[in-house]
């Protein structure tokens, strides 16, 4: 039986073959135990290349702070991130892009704890037209059904009904709405506008 990892929720199945070296003698897992005796050298920094190849400000700013006590000797037990994503497309920022791996297949999502639930998926865009003078917001309920049930965010933190939610941007920074999940788990909204913000606004017929 293939591993599972945990994403926002979600139970992921690695595609086959996409097994890491075992922790323990007859068990596999995704997070490999590093060997008692600590490496000579220091770990190799996971990589801040995007898709284009360069180094985006986001990724620089991450490294700048790192979220880890380098002084602990177990640091140096954590699995790097490049191992970990090797097979996980990088998004224009550099991070991962979980739609393309969900779309390539690089990762199988589960709708329950065995294969015999089924996802249900919701094909539905909602244009959000309350972004002054910024593109409208397309929410496309396919690309997130497609991982998550509706009770993961409904009805909290968005009433299912239109007009009740009163989302800005000051608030997704804050953690709320939509940044419970992006900024965290999915992309970065703060370097990502277009990919949100992708519905041009009507340009109003000039004046005669």
């Amino acid at each position: 039986m293939r591993p599972l990892a945990v994403l926002c929720g979600l139970l992921l199945v690695p595609p086959a073959g996409w097994i890491l070296e075992s922790a323990a003698a007859g068990t596999s897992a995704f997070v490999k135990a590093a060997p008692n005796v600590a490496p000579v050298e220091d770990p190799p920094r996971a990589s801040a290349e995007s898709s284009t190849g360069e180094t985006h400000p986001a990724r620089l700013a991450l490294e700048r702070n790192p979220i880890h006590d380098e002084s602990n000797p177990d640091y140096l037990r954590l699995q790097r991130i490049d191992e970990a994503m090797r097979f996980v497309t990088r998004d224009a920022i550099g991070f991962p892009d979980w739609m393309a791996a969900l779309r390539s297949g690089a990762i199988s999502p589960r709708a329950g704890l065995s294969a015999t639930e089924k996802m249900d998926v919701f094909d539905l865009d909602i244009v959000m037209k309350n972004t002054k003078e910024m593109p409208h917001v397309l929410f496309p309920h396919q690309s997130h059904t497609l991982w998550l049930d509706c009770s993961n965010c409904h009805p909290r933190p968005f009433l299912p009904k239109a007009g009740s939610n009163p989302v800005s941007m000051s608030q997704i920074f804050r953690g709320e709405y939509c940044g419970m999940c992006h900024d965290r788990v999915a992309f970065i909204t703060f370097f990502s506008c277009d990919r949100c913000h992708s519905v041009a606004q009507s340009v109003p017929a000039p004046r005669k």
